[in-house]
């Protein structure tokens, strides 16, 4: 497998903010936005069969992988890493565009659609609940399965530190913790980048900001904005062994939200675009292909 999946890696300065990306195939524009701990190396399965049919633009969000690591909480809020994505998506031509995240790009994926309602003809949000039901409605499954949000929320620097110490052993557990995955699921390649990314210490500040801003900072953006509802089509794709899927139902979560929801369940656990690619990938095609970008 080759991590040009999409081209080669480009770069794009967006007001200070660095960008890094990969755009190929033919046809409307779909944005990916990958998830915690991993970087766009994550789509390098999935996205050259969505390149059939899309121009697929896979991203790494700031403060991951070859993106600015921003060294404040205030950086990392879901609404300034979609304001990157927005900012991208016009600086490569595209007004309208159908956009797919996956774990943190999802929510970052929710909050863009949110603030830029206009852009987005499709949404899928893959394997998250919202934030907000997340956080107020903590059950001991979920506080277990999911604790490293709490972990990384702590002041600096303490999971920094100790973090540092092994990452390869605290993000590896990561990757396995969150329901029906092995290592064997994640190829070679796409680990050895996602090690490179994660080793950095910028990088383990940024994913730590990260989760802080998500309790400092999203949830009060997202109760301000429960009296507003995603307008466009919007698939909720979960993972069938998931954690998530376990605890609770995950398309009802959302239902308040969404004026147009469909859902379905994908084979595995949380990261379930590793573990069934091709799978994902349909999926990902029928539902953002049955929406037409109007002008």
């Amino acid at each position: 497998m080759s991590l040009d999946f999409l081209g080669p890696l480009a770069f794009s300065d967006l007001d200070g903010i660095r960008i890094a990306f990969r755009k190929g195939g033919d046809g409307p524009p779909l944005l990916l936005l990958h998830g915690f701990p991993q970087t766009h190396a994550m789509w390098a399965h999935v996205a050259p069969i969505l390149a059939d049919r899309f121009t697929v633009i896979a991203s790494d969000l700031r403060g991951y992988g070859d993106s600015t690591l921003p060294g404040t909480l205030e950086a990392m809020s879901f609404r300034a890493m979609g304001a990157d994505m927005l900012a991208l998506m016009t600086a490569l031509g595209f007004d309208r565009f159908h956009l797919a995240g996956h774990d943190r790009g999802a929510r970052v994926a929710h909050r863009m659609t949110l603030d830029a309602p206009g852009r987005i003809a499709s949404l899928a949000l893959m394997d998250i609940v919202p934030t907000l039901h997340l956080l107020e409605t903590l059950t001991h499954p979920v506080a277990r399965a999911y604790y490293h949000w709490f972990y990384l929320a702590q002041p600096a620097p303490f999971p920094e530190t100790m973090i540092a110490a092994d990452p390869d052993h605290f993000f590896e557990r990561c990757l396995l913790g969150f329901g029906k995955a092995e290592l064997s699921d994640f190829e070679a390649d796409q680990l050895a980048e996602y090690r490179r990314s994660w080793r950095r210490p910028a990088c383990i500040a940024a994913m730590c900001n990260d989760y802080r801003a998500a309790i400092d900072i999203d949830i009060g953006d997202d109760r301000a904005d429960l009296h507003r509802r995603v307008t466009c089509p919007t698939l909720v794709a979960y993972g069938a062994d998931g954690a998530m899927a376990r605890a609770m139902d995950v398309p009802a979560t959302w239902a308040d939200r969404l004026d147009e929801m469909r859902s379905v369940g994908i084979p595995g656990g949380h990261f379930f675009p590793d573990q069934f690619p091709a799978e994902t990938a349909q999926a990902l095609a029928a539902f953002h292909g049955s929406v037409q970008i109007s002008p």
